[in-house]
């Protein structure tokens, strides 16, 4: 069986808010996954997980590091955070507490930890292109 996250199109297992995004299901559909977003195709839901990315943490939280990132996206109550952490530096290749450029000026660092975080929520790899246009999306005007 799939995972939850590439059964609702949502590769970072976003969890439902008064947020509505672009490209998601509504009302959602099926049953026993209420608590996290679905989304129409795979773009729409890397579309919301880099906007959260690099909108809200980047821009808005000013988060700057993995552990910054991670430490929120995947809280200690709820996970294994320094595991988490751990894999998402491993699989990018970033240190940890390394000070990231900005979405726009280093969008490879981006878009490898949006992708690591895919792996350690869905325990596979996932296809590129989907993130690659869901990173474009999120970046139009």
């Amino acid at each position: 069986m799939e995972s939850r996250g590439i059964r609702n199109n949502n590769p970072l297992n976003i969890r439902l808010s008064s947020d509505k995004w672009q490209g998601q299901v509504l009302p959602q559909r099926g049953s026993g996954e209420g608590a996290f977003c679905q989304f129409y195709t795979m773009e729409y839901g890397w579309r919301a997980a880099f906007v959260i990315l690099c909108r809200t943490y980047y821009g808005k939280y000013k988060l700057r590091t993995i552990r910054d990132i991670v430490s929120r996206w995947a809280p200690a109550k709820e996970n294994n955070t320094e595991a988490y952490i751990r894999h998402v530096s491993d699989y990018t290749g970033i240190s940890p507490n390394k000070v990231l450029g900005s979405p726009q000026e280093h969008p490879t660092q981006w878009l490898l930890i949006g992708y690591a975080m895919a792996v350690v929520e869905n325990g596979k790899a996932l296809p590129a292109v989907p993130m690659l246009k869901g990173f474009a999306l999120a970046n139009q005007p």
